[in-house]
This record gives C-alpha cells, sequence and structure tokens, in this order.
C-alpha cells in the first residue's frame, strides 16, 4: 500500500507537505492549460521526495450529459490531460462520478458509454482511471448506482471514505465496500461530521474507520490524505493512522 497527498494544484504545496509520502495528487483545475503547468519543477519536486504522481482530472465539469456533441467534447477535453498526465508519468487519474442529472435513469447507459471510452483513453495514455464517489453533491451519482456503473464497465473506483459517509453515513460505508470493495484500486481519507464538516484529519470526526479495516485490511493500492491543512504533523498522523487500520 502506498500513502500520499492530496495537494490541489499548487506545486508550492506539493513541495512543501509531500516529503515522506510515497505520492502526490495533482489537481488539474478546469480551464486549466496543461502547457502551462512547470513540468520541469513538477517533476523536480516529485524526484526530490521519491513520491510518485496522480492526477485529478477537472471536478467542477460533468462527466456526461444527455447531449451527443457535449460528451463528444468532453472526452476530446479529457483526451488531452489524460495525455498530459500519461507524458508526465502519472499512474492514476480521480474522475468525479457526475451527471448532468445523476438520477435521471435514462442516461445512465449514456455514463456507461462514456465511462468506459474515457478509460479506454486513460489506458492508452498509460494511466488507470479511477472513479471517485461523490453521490453527497448536486451531480453526483448514488454510491449503488456508481458501484453497478464501475463493475459494469471494468473500471476501478476511488473510494472516497468521507463522501460515502456525507452521502449516507456508516451504511453507505459498509454497503459500498462489502458490495464493491473489489474495485477499490485508490482511497482518499479523511474524517467527517454529520453537520457538514469534512476533510478534516482522521479522529477529528465521527467516521469509524474499522469499518473499512473489516472490509479492505491488507488493503494493496493506493491512498491519497485529503486533509485540507498544510500542517504536516496533522497529515502524517493522519497517515500513521490509515496505515494501522489497513496493514496486513
Amino acid at each position: 500500500m502506498d500513502v500520499g497527498l492530496t495537494v490541489g494544484d499548487s506545486i508550492a504545496r506539493m513541495a512543501a507537505t509531500v516529503e515522506g509520502f510515497d505520492l502526490a495528487e495533482f489537481s488539474i483545475g478546469e480551464g486549466t492549460d496543461v502547457d502551462e503547468i512547470d513540468r520541469n519543477r513538477l517533476d523536480e519536486v516529485l524526484s526530490e521526495a521519491d513520491a510518485d504522481l496522480c492526477v485529478h482530472l477537472p471536478f467542477k465539469q460533468v462527466a456526461v450529459t444527455p447531449v451527443t456533441e457535449i460528451n463528444d467534447a468532453i472526452r476530446a477535453y479529457l483526451t488531452r490531460l489524460l495525455e498530459w498526465a500519461g507524458a508526465q508519468g502519472a499512474t492514476k487519474a480521480v474522475l468525479h462520478g457526475t451527471a448532468r442529472n445523476p438520477h435521471d435513469t435514462d442516461l445512465r447507459p449514456a455514463f456507461a458509454d462514456q465511462l468506459s471510452a474515457i478509460g479506454g483513453i486513460a489506458a492508452d495514455a498509460g494511466v488507470e482511471l479511477v472513479v471517485e464517489n461523490v453521490g453527497h453533491q448536486k451531480r453526483g451519482l448514488p454510491l449503488t448506482v456508481l458501484g453497478d456503473l464501475a463493475r459494469e464497465t471494468e473500471t476501478a473506483v476511488c473510494f472516497d471514505v468521507g463522501h460515502a459517509y456525507m452521502e449516507d453515513g456508516h451504511d453507505g460505508i459498509d454497503r459500498f465496500l462489502s458490495g464493491y470493495g473489489d474495485l477499490v484500486s485508490h482511497l482518499h481519507v479523511h474524517d467527517a461530521r454529520s453537520r457538514g464538516d469534512t476533510h478534516l484529519p482522521l479522529g477529528a470526526g465521527e467516521i469509524d474507520y474499522g469499518i473499512v479495516a473489516e472490509e479492505l485490511g491488507g488493503f494493496d493500492g493506493t491512498v491519497a490524505v485529503e486533509v485540507f491543512t498544510d500542517d504536516v504533523a496533522l497529515l502524517e498522523d493522519t497517515r500513521r493512522r490509515i496505515e494501522s487500520h489497513l496493514a496486513p
């Protein structure tokens, strides 16, 4: 198991926090011209930390709409970003599981087609696509729907524990991992409170990570600590906690 950090779109934040972690998950902002990202500095920071690179694809735009021409444009846009990620040596790319209307059952076949196509684009670029659960958000597919579509399309999952808790509490975490845990290749870990606080250090919220340990003990994928702080001591504490939960 490799444990890293989400660092947003800031190479400076990566440089300040990633030392001692196995990977950095770098976000590509919506509308970002990837050719303007300082590749040399990015490579330098990763090399100095001996860390791998993952990327998070833009999250404001949905993955699928009812309009074929828009879906074509989304794939073309993501092709450019995934080719950049592959050239940069990224191992995984996170895509939010979103749709214009996530509760429109008629749109689900189109989502499956879109997910398969984007996964193929990623594979051609040498990157593993992982689809993330964001069912607590307005455009996010519900947990079970996302799991069913990921299985149908043979797409790996980025399971965000905090997002699942915000959507459906501990029951949601348990049901998803018991039904789809074999699809999980990448984890986002943070703590949360039902009142709306999220992306907290582990131990600062309400999530029982023992549930995750029961289903994913001995996990051999990648983990990104997604705690919204630059306090390295807090980030490292969350790393130690998740390692203690998931260690073989």
